[in-house]
């Protein structure tokens, strides 16, 4: 008798075990019909009791392509993308780094005066007019230039003229003279035919007057020389007075600078 309430037992303790069984596999349909249905469920946004749909994507939890250009993110005060880093450091790098560019072209581009000077007489060549009474001379002269530029300068005209009492007996003037590199020197040379006669014509006698052997007179030379250099033009001036030789050949100066 024992025996067969034992086996009623289990027999009965069975049956619950079964049902449990069943009723988790319903448990596993019901969620996945739960799922469906949430996947179709419209996206809402709760506003204390009512809720609306969500107005971006109308409800289908996807945003249409053609909005994309439309909408607009929506970022809190206190993300970190709104405070960059170091802005004060970036933005006084930029302005050092402008400053001293602008101070380098400053530096470099800021013209500079082009000094001239006298480099005295090369040669004189004499020739007489014996019929006329006339002295006619070419006296070649040489300006030393210094360009203290950080670019070349080109010197554009040389104008001189030259005097012996007052009286103009000579003028030349050249274009497109020379062109001379930055931070260099130069002589340039520059050649005017004189002539004296007319009321000047008696120095036709101490020129050829053989008991001198130096028949030097004093005239005085002013030339003007005109650059151009990065849009800018500059004149310089420049006056002496030197002493020739009326009465022969001569050379007077060694040329020590490359033309």
């Amino acid at each position: 008798m024992g025996s067969i309430m034992s086996a009623y037992t289990s027999h009965v303790t069975a049956k619950p075990a079964s049902n449990s069984h069943v009723e988790d596999d319903d448990d596993l349909l019901d969620g996945k019909d739960r799922e469906d249905d949430i996947a179709q469920f419209p996206y809402v946004e709760f506003t204390g009791r009512d809720s609306i749909t969500c107005p971006s994507c109308q409800g289908t939890g996807c945003i249409p392509t053609e909005q994309v250009n439309e909408l607009v993110a929506l970022i809190p005060y206190s993300d970190q993308r709104l405070r960059p880093q170091r802005t004060k450091l970036y933005v006084g790098l930029s302005v050092l780094l402008c400053l001293l560019i602008c101070g380098f072209v400053v530096f470099f581009l800021f013209p500079r005066a082009v000094l001239v000077e006298d480099g005295g007489i090369r040669m004189v060549q004499v020739w007489f007019d014996n019929e006329n009474k006339i002295v006619n001379l070419a006296m070649t002269s040489t300006l030393h230039i210094t360009n203290s530029n950080f670019y070349s300068i080109s010197v554009d005209s040389l104008i001189s003229q030259v005097q012996y009492m007052n009286t103009v007996i000579g003028t030349q003037q050249q274009t497109n003279v020379s062109v001379i590199q930055a931070l260099s020197e130069k002589l340039v040379n520059f050649t005017v035919k004189l002539e004296l006669g007319g009321v000047l014509s008696y120095l036709y006698n101490f020129c050829t007057l053989t008991t001198v052997k130096v028949h030097n007179i004093v005239v005085f030379v002013r030339t003007s020389v005109k650059f151009s250099y990065v849009g800018h033009t500059s004149q310089s001036s420049l006056e002496t007075y030197q002493y020739i030789d009326c009465g022969a050949n001569s050379t007077i100066l060694t040329d020590h600078y490359a033309l």
